[in-house]
């Protein structure tokens, strides 16, 4: 099936369906426009939906495995997109990303570690250090002109006073929107293998690249950082498949592979079910037609915010390199605000995250998920300007 830019312009009634996006607040006014978790609203591509369809027809949903056609997906993937090359061994299957996060800290680190993150920054993973017992230590990007950099010698400095074991690397970054340079992810690995840190990488958005460079697998740069990095991937957020969960950890060191993966087993709970396998090799294998599009479509929704909310404005977006989360800022147009979240609820009807929620740094900007219909997107712009013009 040819995929058309056209595909991505329906609007689908989402209410109803137990979707976390839209079924979360059932207080809302119907008239909310949704733009707040990483949830797009679009339909998957048409590939996954048949391979679904035949599973489906067969009737008989039993414990699965997962056979070497998932490994050979997995790789072909990376392969192409990222020129990548992986191996079956190195392959840890798990439900999801968080999860494989979550099981990496537990590894490679004990209780009272430091874990640095970058903040502004993914919420979930300060919750996610503070469950597992180990300490947030925090570095902030510094904006600069426009564009977020990390502060190399912060990252060195609080390394060395707070006992740090795990860098907890965002790549590409959320909601900061950067793809960092084959420079800056060598220049983090550099401080890592000095002193002894492990590299956790999310690289779940991987897929959605919209500057002139592609996105650099930290553990594709040496050997010597593959031997350090555990690489966390999933086709969920690619592919908006999130609640079939599958995603994969890519770990080249055989005795960190090995922890992480007793560390998964530990849970009893990090198998995959038939219909994580069947969507996964559907998307690897038959989908990139699909996303091909995707992509030009959501550069189109980043376009649009890029007119509407230009770097000089009140309201300014940052200059998207990946995701599809755009990250705007407010502050001059809705100075010592709080709450942003809130006052565009009230005032535009649209539900957004504040920044604040992202750590350090986030203060007076909202991150606003871009894959929805153009119409969709064109409105929620209109009225978020006219609620701060009002």
């Amino acid at each position: 099936m040819k995929i058309e830019s056209s595909f991505f312009d329906t609007v689908y009634e989402r209410r109803g369906t137990n979707s976390l996006k839209y079924d979360c607040f059932p207080t809302d006014d119907p008239d909310v426009i949704q733009m707040w978790v990483a949830d797009m609203d679009f339909r998957t591509a048409p590939a996954i939906c048949e391979a679904l369809k035949k599973t489906v027809e067969h009737g008989i949903f039993g414990y699965g495995i997962v056979g070497k056609e998932y490994d050979k997906s997995v790789i072909g993937w990376y392969k192409r997109r990222m020129n990548w090359e992986i191996k079956e061994s190195q392959i840890v299957k798990v439900p999801g990303v968080l999860f494989a996060i979550a099981a990496a800290v537990r590894a490679l680190s004990e209780e009272g570690d430091g874990v640095l993150i970058c903040q502004p920054v993914y919420h979930p993973f300060a919750e996610l250090i503070n469950v597992n017992r180990r300490n947030i230590v925090i570095s902030e990007l510094r904006l600069k002109y426009g564009r977020y950099e990390p502060d190399f010698e912060d990252i060195e400095e609080k390394i060395k006073e707070n006992s740090v074991k795990i860098f907890l690397l965002c790549s590409p970054h959320n909601p900061a929107g950067r793809v960092w340079t084959r420079e800056e992810l060598t220049d983090v690995g550099r401080i890592c293998l000095k002193h002894n840190v492990k590299i956790i990488s999310d690289e779940i958005h991987s897929d959605f690249i919209f500057c002139d460079r592609p996105h650099v697998p930290i553990a594709a740069i040496s050997e010597d950082l593959a031997n350090i990095a555990v690489t966390c991937t999933s086709p969920t957020k690619t592919f908006n498949i999130a609640g079939i969960q599958a995603a994969n950890i890519i770990i080249s060191n055989r005795e960190m592979r090995r922890k992480v993966s007793e560390a998964c087993s530990a849970t009893f709970g990090g198998e995959l079910s038939i219909m994580a396998e069947t969507a996964v090799k559907a998307a690897y294998n038959h989908g990139e037609e699909w996303l091909d599009e995707l992509l030009k479509y959501i550069k189109g929704n980043f376009d649009l915010l890029g007119a509407a909310f230009p770097k000089d404005g009140e309201i300014s977006l940052i200059q998207p390199e990946g995701t599809y989360l755009a990250w705007i800022d407010c502050s001059r147009a809705l100075p010592n605000l709080s709450d942003p979240e809130e006052f565009f609820l009230k005032n535009a009807k649209v539900r957004v995250h504040n920044g604040s929620l992202f750590g350090k740094g986030g203060e007076g900007f909202i991150r606003v998920n871009t894959a929805c219909p153009r119409v969709l997107l064109t409105e929620a712009v209109n009225r978020i300007k006219q609620a701060v013009k009002a």
